[in-house]
């Protein structure tokens, strides 16, 4: 049980890693930053895997990471016009309705696993802060894509996007080597180079503009 657990981050960070290496990939062909659908469609796939791993290892800090964006990934799939076409519908209904089933869930739950959420003994109250601290602000990156995006009227990865993404994984990395978990370790290492990348193509675009 234990391997299979682990099995299911894994898979949930190769999307994660699939969708950095995807756009990184497409963003260097084009010699400037693209936002690819399959950046968001593999980011929808790989958070509702994190919400079973979140739940199977009872770290409220990854739960509470995927709840914030989990329904922005869909937002940016429906502006750039691929929700609807997810086919069977029952697919999009049942994506719209796991993050408050996964809630509803846990707080039906018995009294021991919500403390084992909030009183894990293996995770001590300062490092829950920490690595919840770490995935307001990884999670804080699609908070201001959106608005960014909204305000532009179409699905974008600003300059802004990529420095929070640093801030956040940098946060999630030190949380992660200290909980010995190699799920996040895998997961937010990969994608450091490619953030870089990103704001260094965002850098060029910007100075080629003005002159």
């Amino acid at each position: 049980m234990h391997l299979l657990v682990f099995a299911i981050g894994m898979l949930a960070q190769a999307f994660f890693s699939a969708r950095i290496l995807v756009q990184w990939i497409l963003s260097e062909r084009s010699r400037r930053v693209v936002t690819p659908v399959t950046y968001w469609a593999f980011s929808l796939i790989g958070s509702a895997l994190m919400f079973v791993y979140g739940i199977c290892r009872h770290d409220f800090s990854i739960l509470l990471g995927q709840t914030l964006t989990y329904y922005i990934y869909i937002w940016n799939l429906h502006a750039q016009g691929h929700w609807k076409s997810i086919r069977p519908t029952a697919v999009r209904y049942f994506m719209l309705a796991l993050p408050p089933a996964a809630m509803l869930a846990l707080a039906a739950s018995t009294d021991e696993l919500l403390q084992s959420l909030f009183r894990n003994e293996n995770i001590p109250l300062w490092l829950l802060l920490l690595g919840s601290v770490g995935q307001i602000v990884f999670a804080l990156r699609f908070v201001y894509q959106w608005y960014y995006s909204y305000r532009r009227g179409e699905s974008m990865l600003p300059m802004g996007f990529w420095l929070i993404s640093l801030a956040g994984a940098s946060l999630i990395i030190i949380y992660a080597i200290i909980r010995l978990d190699p799920v996040l370790i895998l997961g937010q290492g990969c994608g450091f180079i490619a953030y870089f990348r990103n704001i260094v193509l965002l850098r060029r675009e910007r100075d080629a503009k003005s002159t």
